[in-house]
């Protein structure tokens, strides 16, 4: 198989399944579009993790400046609060209850 090949064969199946992923409304691009951008901004964190663990490759590297670590952590909580009212999501409800739940589960609280 050639890649043109595989990218008609693609083609035909995307438009098959086009019809199940339509977005309804504003609403449903809004999270969708949010949820985009903080997979951007988790990437951009791991960057910057990999970069203090000089994991990263050299031209990544020679730019990195640590400080920038602290905008990405800022970034990641932003766009997942940003997402979250989006969702209609209350995110002090939803970290209280998971806190619960790790505190129980860790600490064998019950």
């Amino acid at each position: 198989m050639n890649v043109k090949n595989l990218q008609k064969r693609v083609k035909e199946i995307n438009q098959h399944l086009a019809k199940y992923y339509k977005l309804k409304d504003e609403r449903e691009f809004a999270i969708l579009a949010k949820t985009v951008k903080l997979n951007e901004e988790v990437g951009e964190l791991a960057n910057d993790i990999l970069s203090i663990l000089k994991l990263q490759r050299k031209s990544k590297l020679e730019r990195f400046q640590k400080e920038n670590i602290y905008q990405e952590f800022a970034d990641v909580i932003i766009a997942t609060i940003a997402l979250a009212v989006s969702a209609n999501v209350d995110i002090e409800r939803a970290v209280r209850d998971k806190l619960t739940k790790l505190e129980n589960k860790i600490l064998k609280k019950k």
